[in-house]
């Protein structure tokens, strides 16, 4: 091919034309980065990486910024359950309660803590038939003796988080009472139980309220309520691993005292 001196002019101005655009720019891989906008949202970029923070004013309220991480400034809270010690939060600050007043959530004050149904933090916050064990009431034993009966009380069962007497367990019920009448005034223990699922304070109220409304419904049926001494033993003596086995868990045991 001769030599064109157009041709090669055109060579030169393409030439020319990369030389001054360069190769385009290669987007750095997550979490590395060149700037704040190849980071997620809410990061930064510092020293070439994608981090929470590079200062305190970069993290939320009750948060500084630690390691290039945002954790939770140390005693600061928003409401009791931020408190580890079950403490009042009072000004974002967890402190030993002095008053019912400080605590929140209809919970009472003893020896500093916030308690809620069911926590304790001696023994004098439970039942005379309790014990505090691990901040929580629950019961050390209860004497039972079923000699003399001449009919057998049977358990109530109930649904998933649930305390309404369902159909099924009225006949029991029904049973139960024709049991009672029988036996002239003695008393029986009227003992609340629940699956594993849920918060220790959450199922001590629950199989409180599950025991309860057996009463109820014995007391309707003229059972005389004196008669009746309601334990609530939330998942103490729960054994179900799953739905087919939660269902033993979920009852109300009636135990001659």
């Amino acid at each position: 091919m001769s030599y064109s001196p157009v041709r090669h002019a055109r060579w030169l101005l393409l030439a020319l034309v990369f030389a001054l655009a360069g190769c385009p720019d290669k987007k750095p891989v997550y979490p590395s980065c060149d700037g704040d906008k190849d980071c997620q949202d809410g990061e930064f970029c510092v020293n070439k990486k994608c981090v929470q923070c590079s200062e305190d004013s970069q993290c939320g309220e009750g948060k500084i910024c630690r390691d290039n991480a945002c954790v939770a400034k140390p005693g600061w809270c928003q409401t009791t359950d931020d408190c580890p010690n079950r403490e009042a939060c009072i000004d974002n600050k967890c402190v030993a309660c002095e008053n019912d007043g400080q605590c929140e959530n209809g919970s009472r004050c003893s020896e500093g803590q916030c308690l809620s149904a069911g926590q304790c933090a001696t023994d004098e916050d439970c039942a005379d038939d309790e014990d505090c064990v691990e901040g929580v009431c629950k019961f050390a034993g209860i004497p039972t003796d079923a000699q003399g009966a001449t009919c057998e009380l049977r358990t109530v069962f109930f649904e998933y988080d649930a305390a309404a007497i369902p159909e099924a367990s009225r006949i029991a019920l029904d049973e139960n009472a024709a049991c009672l009448k029988e036996q002239g005034d003695r008393g029986v223990y009227l003992i609340g139980h629940t699956d594993p699922r849920g918060t220790d304070e959450y199922n001590i109220a629950l199989s409180d309220g599950r025991a309860r409304a057996v009463g109820d419904y014995l007391a309707r049926l003229g059972i005389d309520p004196a008669r009746f001494n309601i334990v609530p033993k939330g998942e103490a003596e729960s054994s179900g691993s799953d739905e087919s086995s939660w269902v033993e868990d979920r009852r109300v045991d009636l135990v001659w005292k």
